[in-house]
């Protein structure tokens, strides 16, 4: 069936209002060809899914329109604008902020001369006109957006607040603290404008490094072309010092690559000929020769990049409370305000109401939950910039909360807790064959696979034999989780676990430790092979510090065989183990541990775990070695295959945790304590504002040291 929708994404350039952000979102998804929007407030972008066919010019105008009614200064653009972009000077990163320098100067100025008034001949009255012009001067663009969104139905936002608290104290005749409320809270947006601005910058920083113009061979000249024009099987130049723009295969050269950008590895990895490398990668010390292997979307970089941004539109519980709790609170705020202003001077006889209406306007000032709204989206987007940066792929904030309440992980063999690396250790031929003909039969069947066991099986067979051609299997099936079919010269050769050939073979010997693959030809035995895989040199260390970071039971499930899962289960420590599982009956193992209460991780890297990654709470797949499929179904990706990340992962998602407690305790805290001296006439605009915007500034910065978190 054809696809009736398109997906877009779109950059909202200035945008900072979460309150803004939700009205965008709500007015754009009322629009009759949208089918739906998102608007992601830490990265500034807006997805949009419309109606095929919509003309793009027609959306951009229609769109920007709803946003300029809305927030002023806000500027669409293209998602591919943002990398096009040059870095800004240092004197005009913050030009939007910078403007506002001169109105609190003149609005300051303005506010100190009233307090020189009696040094100053003045007429009556000057010095409420100079507070009037001060407050003004300062507060004009607020006015201007209370009304604009009064207009537009939407009455209870900061504007309104900030608007209906400094012209009551005007009408008490409170108007320095008019205007030094209005003053204060534009200094206060200014430094919160610029902090939130700045922790943007820090987070991309950790994903954006898109590659301007790539050197590509045509014929016998090099010619610079731009990433997104470059085909696959197209021959790139990178020079030392240079990031690989687009992933592929070495053709000539041997270097060093910084690959930390992608694995978070520390020591520079060595490539050579024949070695694939990804996109991220940076080239240290010679030149390479690189053939294109995927176009620029599909390079390893740009799907992280892409990854990450998506993640933190997946909201964790902690987000969704925050969102929730923000459009109740205000309005109840509010509404005890208005009581508080009326009630006590009608029920309490002889009550001025003056004070009581001063005390209302300080709830009011108070009552802004920006400080919660801002700084728990961008703690959780701060989280999964920091483990990008380390090589962890986060799919969302939800999975980072997630990580913080697993008790279990459950971990696969090969190429998780092994390196997945086999080498041929013995064969074991019938006297039907020979060592040489059961190794040419297997390597035969395997001639094309793309597993680990069968490339180990294809290069023994080159290593031991002077033949350096196998013969073309006629069809190969194969059996999942069980073993492959391949005709070969009329003969039907099965090549698989023992369990499966026992069914066509009868009773057959145990392989021993190794990983045993049997062999039969027209359903006579000829013999199998033993693999032996390598442990990980991190994995005893993952499992020790797993249980140190409080996880109460580690299993492992592998579909290899009884012996040699025991032997790893029991050099690693793990609680228990299952072997001889087929991909089915991996889930229901994982089913059985969570039918007993258990909140699991499970960490894998084959086609054969994407159905276990996508039924655990958490997914985590290795992104080096492991399959699309894994990866895809995953929800945390591993991108240097080192078990070890799962432990940083975890310590991560702990200090992202804390730091979003800190954050709504801050905020609730201090804000609650403000309301409650307001009520009892023992705090001042000053106190309120500070309740407001600098906690919403302290909020922030404290999101940012998520970014500087050390192991």
């Amino acid at each position: 069936m054809e696809q009736t929708t398109q997906k877009s994404e779109l950059v909202l350039k200035g945008l900072s209002c979460p309150n803004c952000a939700a009205a965008i979102e709500d007015k754009i998804n009322k629009l009759p060809w949208v089918e739906n929007a998102r608007i992601n407030l830490a990265t500034q972008i807006l997805t949009l899914n419309t109606e095929k066919g919509e003309g793009k010019d027609n959306i951009r105008e229609e769109l920007q329109f709803i946003i300029d009614r809305i927030e002023d200064g806000v500027v669409l653009q293209d998602r591919e604008e943002r990398f096009q972009e040059q870095e800004e000077p240092t004197g005009m990163r913050f030009s939007s902020l910078i403007r506002k320098i001169p109105q609190i100067a003149g609005a300051f100025l303005f506010f100190i001369l009233v307090f020189f008034k009696s040094s100053i001949p003045m007429a009556p009255g000057t010095g409420i006109l100079l507070f009037a012009v001060s407050y003004l001067l300062i507060g004009h663009t607020v006015l201007l957006a209370a009304l604009r969104n009064i207009r537009h139905g939407r009455v209870l936002d900061e504007n309104f607040l900030m608007v209906i608290a400094t012209i009551g104290a005007f009408v008490i005749k409170e108007y320095p603290e008019a205007v030094a409320v209005m003053l204060f809270y534009q200094i206060g947006e200014f430094f919160q404008d610029m902090a939130v601005d700045g922790s943007r910058r820090s987070i991309r920083k950790l994903l954006d490094a898109k590659p301007g113009k790539v050197r590509v061979r045509h014929k016998n000249a090099i010619r610079e072309t731009a990433p997104e024009e470059v085909a696959p099987g197209a021959e790139i130049l990178v020079r030392p010092g240079e990031r690989i723009p687009l992933d592929g295969v070495i053709l000539k050269g041997k270097a060093s690559v910084d690959t930390s950008a992608l694995t978070g590895e520390s020591y520079p990895r060595q490539v050579q000929e024949g070695t694939e490398v990804l996109s991220g990668f940076v080239c240290l010390d010679s030149p390479l020769e690189i053939e294109v292997s995927r176009i620029l979307e599909e390079s390893a970089y740009s799907r992280i990049i892409r990854m990450v941004e998506e993640s933190s539109g997946r909201k964790a519980r902690s987000e969704q409370f925050i969102t929730r709790f923000a459009r109740i609170y205000t309005p109840a705020v509010v509404t005890a305000a208005v009581l508080l202003a009326f009630l006590p001077p009608l029920i309490l006889g002889g009550a001025a109401f003056t004070p009581w209406i001063y005390r209302a306007l300080v709830f009011l000032v108070v009552s802004c939950p920006c400080a919660l709204v801002i700084s728990v989206p961008l703690s959780f987007f701060a989280g999964i910039g920091k483990a990008s940066r380390k090589g962890i792929l986060v799919k969302g904030g939800n999975y980072l909360e997630e990580l913080n309440r697993i008790n279990t992980v459950v971990l696969d063999k090969t190429g998780t807790l092994t390196k997945g690396v086999f080498r041929v250790s013995a064969l074991y031929p019938e006297a039907v064959t020979s060592k040489e003909e059961l190794l040419h039969l297997a390597a035969s069947a395997e001639a094309h696979s793309i597993h680990p066991i069968a490339q180990s099986i294809r290069r023994a067979w080159l290593e031991q034999s002077s033949v350096m051609t196998l013969p073309e299997a006629d069809s190969v099936r194969e059996v999942a989780g069980r073993g492959i079919m391949a005709q070969i010269e009329g003969d039907l050769i099965a090549l698989g676990k023992k369990s499966w050939l026992e069914e066509s073979c009868g009773p057959l010997p145990d392989s021993g430790t190794g990983t045993g693959v049997y062999l039969s030809r027209n359903g006579e035995f000829l013999g199998y092979l033993v693999l032996s895989d390598e442990i990980r040199d991190d994995a005893f260390e993952t499992v020790a510090d797993l249980r140190k970071g409080g996880i109460d039971r580690i299993v492992m499930l592998t579909g290899d065989s009884e012996d040699t899962a025991r032997q790893v289960a029991r050099f690693l420590n793990l609680d228990e183990y299952r072997a001889n599982l087929l991909p089915e009956e991996k889930v229901r193992a994982l089913e059985d541990l969570i039918g007993e209460g258990c909140r699991t991780v499970f960490a894998g890297d084959g086609i054969n775990d994407a159905p276990v990654l996508a039924r655990s709470d958490v997914g985590i797949a290795m992104g080096g070695l492991g399959s699309d499929a894994a990866i895809e179904a995953a929800d945390i990706v591993l991108m240097s295959d080192e078990p070890r990340k799962i432990v940083t992962a975890r310590r991560i998602a702990r200090k992202t945790r804390r730091i979003v407690i800190q954050n709504i305790v801050l905020a609730l805290g201090i804000k609650g304590l403000v309301l409650a001296l307001a009520a009892f006439g023992s705090a001042g605009m000053g106190l309120a504002v500070f309740a407001d915007v600098g906690v919403a500034l302290l909020a922030v910065l404290n999101a940012m040291r998520i970014l500087m978190f050390r192991e």
